[in-house]
This record gives structure tokens, sequence and C-alpha cells, in this order.
């Protein structure tokens, strides 16, 4: 089950590993969460996604209304299907949404990066991540701060440390960036540029922190490329002021957004894939909130806190970059192929 363009990804690293196995039948359902061309479609043309079996097209709303809506769609399909089992990834409405129809239906439930905490209760994704994690049978780590995570909360026995497919997908799709970069550059960009996206709601929810970020890029003497979340140009386009050196382009695919991070200097996010993807590809992250699930990337300070102070990023932006080696506390690029033997097993 996925809903939303990190989701895409994950899947379509495990369904290419499902496909080499004839045996095992994979049956995709869309929620429909991200639904439009640049959030969605995209996605599934350029990763060689099949078309969802399934698309419940809920769209936007409430938590509560989008929620609602999804677990009423995918039981009815639960109840015709009757699958061994369901897969959910990451940690957004539709996770927790296909985790609670299908436990409630006594199918088992495996969750992909499964273990993540921030602690902060107020993010929606936290909430959402620690109850799949209680009701699913087998959860799949990514990293074995997330191992220790689950054993914290008592959920050592269905634990499974996997590696992140995440890790496997910018493995996998980097050779075919770097032997092909003209058919993956976004045109019209600067030479040298820091790479930023905004879209979670503690900023995006919050004008002044959207403000403050702003502020805090119109000061840096770096060209800065943003390619904007429909959420985020919501606000932006009545209440921010954009300053000559942001260039805000419109949502790209997956691989061009890979490239526009590996072609970039530095990157500035409050997305926790992208900080994986900047750590995996050498890149020093600047991240946009109060704390991250990803804590392994903040090692020798490849990836540094600021929230949306605007001195703390425009200090973080303007140190040099880390000369000091990354650890790889992701696994060893076979997440996907550890997921599926488990799942057969």
């Amino acid at each position: 089950m996925v809903g939303a363009r990190p989701q895409f990804i994950k899947a379509a690293t495990v369904s290419r590993e499902i496909l080499a196995h004839p045996s095992v039948h994979e049956l995709l359902l869309h929620t429909g969460q991200h639904y439009d061309e640049n959030m969605s479609r995209i996605f599934f043309r350029e990763l060689d996604i099949p078309e969802p079996d399934f698309n419940l097209e809920v769209g936007s709303g409430s938590h509560a209304n989008q929620t609602g809506r999804m677990l009423q769609g995918i039981e009815n399909i639960l109840l015709h299907e009757k699958p061994d089992i369901t897969l959910v990834y990451g940690d957004t409405n539709s996770t927790l949404a296909g985790a609670l129809a299908a436990v409630k239906l006594h199918i088992p439930v495996a969750h992909v990066e499964a273990g993540l905490r921030s602690f902060n209760r107020a993010m929606p994704e936290e909430i959402n991540r620690v109850m799949t994690d209680c009701i699913s049978n087998m959860l799949f780590a990514p990293t074995q701060t997330a191992v220790q995570n689950l054993h914290n909360e008592g959920l050592s026995a269905n634990t499974i440390f996997t590696g992140d497919v995440m890790f496997d997908s910018v493995l996998y799709y980097q050779s075919a960036i770097l032997n092909n970069p003209e058919k993956y550059a976004t045109p019209g960009i600067p030479q040298k540029y820091l790479l930023a996206t905004i879209h979670r709601a503690e900023n995006t929810d919050q004008p002044e922190n959207l403000k403050k970020i702003f502020a805090a890029f119109s000061q840096l003497p770096f060209e800065i490329v943003i390619p904007i979340h429909p959420r985020t140009r919501k606000i932006l386009d009545k209440e921010i002021i954009v300053t000559p050196n942001i260039h805000i382009i419109e949502p790209v695919g997956y691989l061009q957004m890979l490239k526009l991070t590996i072609d970039s200097l530095k990157v500035l996010t409050d997305s926790g894939g992208l900080q994986k993807e900047a750590y995996f590809l050498g890149k020093q992250c600047i991240t946009l909130r109060t704390e991250t699930e990803w804590i392994e990337t903040l090692h020798n300070h490849w990836n540094i806190i600021t929230g949306s102070d605007p001195d703390r990023i425009v200090e973080a932006a303007l140190l040099p970059t880390p000369s000091a080696s990354r650890q790889n506390g992701f696994g060893d690029g076979h997440a996907a192929g550890n997921i599926l033997k488990k799942l057969l097993s």
C-alpha cells in the first residue's frame, strides 16, 4: 500500500525484487494521498512501477477525513482480495490506514522503515509510525538505531534489521543518472546552488517559521533552488518575500531530484528522505527542523539541525563541507532482497 511520493520510491525497490519471484503475486493499492502529475504519476512512470491495481483517489483533507476514507476503501479491497500479507511503508496517513484496516481483518502487516522516532509527538508522522509499529507483525528496521528504538518499546520479537531500501534505491539509480546526465537535468537552474525543500507541517502550518527560513535564505551568498511543494506554494504566494537568489521551480520527479542533489553544493530540507539521500551522495545537509529520525546522518557534521532559526541556518550553510568520512549505518544495499526473503520465509 502506498500513497505518497517517498512510498513510491520504496515500493519500486521492493517490487523489483518481487518481480524476480513469479510465485509471489503483488497487488498495488494507491490511496491517492499524493495525486497530481508531479507528486504521483511521474513517479510511477520513471521508476517503472506498474500502474496501481487499485486507486482510492482520496486526495487531500484533514487527518481524520483522509484517514477515514482510506480505511473504508482499503477494507473493501482487503475483504475482496484476501491477501496473505499487507506491506506498508513509512509514516504517512496511508501507512496507518493500511495497517489498521489489515490488522482488524486479521491479515498480517509488515512495516517497511519501522522503528524511526523523532520523539516529537506533535508530528503527525510520529503518531503514524508509533501506532503502525505497535500493530504490525513484522517490523523491517532500516538502521540499528531503529532496532534499538523498537527494543526499548518491547517490540524486539517482531523486529528484523534489513537495511534501508532508500539506500538500495540511490545506489540503483545513481549510475543511470551519471551515465545520462542530460536526460535528468532541470532546465533554467544556476550552475552552482544550494538545494532546498520545505513541506513539513511544523514549517508550512506556521507561517512565522517559513518567513524565518526564507529570511535566512535571502541572507546567503548562494543561489538557492527550491522545488516547491503544493502545501508550501499556498503560503508562499500570500505571505513570503522571495528574493532574487531564490529560484522556485515546480516539483520534480525522483530521478530529477537525485540529479539536483548530486549537482548541489549543499542541501537544506525538512524532509527525512532528502536528509538520507544527501548523506548517501556526500552532500552536507542543513535540517530545517528541531530533531531528526536519522541520527546516523549527524555523524561528523554531515547533517546539522537548525530548526527555523535564521542565524543558525546561515551559520550552518556557510560552514565548509566536512572532510571526515561518513559511516554506513544503512545496510549493504540489499535491503529489498532481505525484506523479500523474510516475507517468503
